[in-house]
């Protein structure tokens, strides 16, 4: 894992699948160097659902347009969905994309929803592991899981490199690095937006997770029930104090300080999602923070 932790560095990108579906593959690899030359270590996408409204490019060409353009970003897939793809064609993809480019590819799995989902996991993650044995074994990769509750988190320390957790507070990056343990990788996504107004900052992430209860049990909800949330913060779009957790916003300081703060807690590499129209002015505020991060 030292390797890999060098080659990310402190902070990398997470890109919305519909921001990257919506925008031209010539001017994502513009958007990409762009990326890589501002100094962020690796750019993350992730794989909606199958039927889910929140439609993306498929997940393994999509990293391969990252990796071929740019030299030494490092490619992350945040997560694709377990549920869309076969275990070996999963491997294969991911060792064909490790074996091109060398210690520049991290694969995360999710998606293990419906009854048992942690048998589940196990079982993909089981299967894998055959194909490993016989489709281009001699090609490593790390692999992550998406992990917010304490089982699933046992299970990425004990059979991936480590844990992307989605949309959490950093309460949860350091329950999460308790659970884990110092060895493997910690990887939170971040949602962040340089707006000094509160109620415009929070109308961005209400956008998405949409107004009425959200009492259902999801791991999302569980997680913050764990951590201290109620049925009020859970209603009409989330509370003020939900959303501030985990949402980073105000200014270049308040934003950055969110990010240090997740490191502080135990994150290895903290993956920023700049909420914006487009995947350009997403850059736009990677730009304006690159300053306060790469010390």
């Amino acid at each position: 894992m030292a390797e890999t932790r060098r080659r990310l560095g402190r902070f990398g990108v997470w890109i919305a699948p519909v921001t990257l579906l919506g925008t031209p593959v010539a001017v994502q690899r513009e958007q990409f160097a762009r990326i890589e030359a501002l100094g962020y270590g690796s750019v993350w996408t992730g794989e909606p659902p199958a039927g889910s409204p929140a439609a993306g490019r498929e997940a393994v060409a999509q990293l391969a347009v990252v990796l071929a353009a740019t030299d030494r970003l490092v490619a992350g897939m945040g997560v694709a969905n377990i549920a869309m793809r076969d275990p070996s064609a999963m491997h294969s993809g991911a060792a064909t994309l490790a074996e091109a480019y060398p210690g520049r590819l991290v694969l995360g799995l999710g998606g293990h929803g419906g009854d048992r989902p942690l048998a589940r996991l196990r079982g993909y993650l089981d299967a894998m592991d055959e194909a490993a044995g016989r489709l281009l074994p001699q090609v490593r990769y790390p692999r992550v899981l998406a992990a917010l509750g304490p089982r699933v988190l046992r299970l990425a320390g004990e059979r991936a490199d480590g844990a992307h957790p989605f949309m959490q507070p950093v309460e949860h990056t350091r329950t999460a690095r308790a659970a884990l343990g110092p060895g493997p990788l910690l990887l939170p996504h971040q949602m962040l937006v340089l707006e000094r107004d509160a109620a415009a900052a929070r109308a961005g992430i209400r956008a998405i997770v949409g107004s009425g209860p959200h009492s259902a049990a999801t791991p999302y909800t569980n997680s913050y029930r764990r951590l201290g949330y109620g049925d009020a913060d859970l209603a009409d779009g989330y509370s003020d104090r939900l959303v501030d957790a985990v949402l980073a916003w105000g200014d270049e300081g308040a934003v950055a300080a969110r990010l240090d703060a997740q490191l502080d807690a135990g994150a290895d590499h903290v993956l920023l999602h700049p909420l914006a129209d487009g995947l350009g002015p997403a850059v736009d505020q990677l730009e304006r923070l690159a300053p306060r991060l790469m010390r």
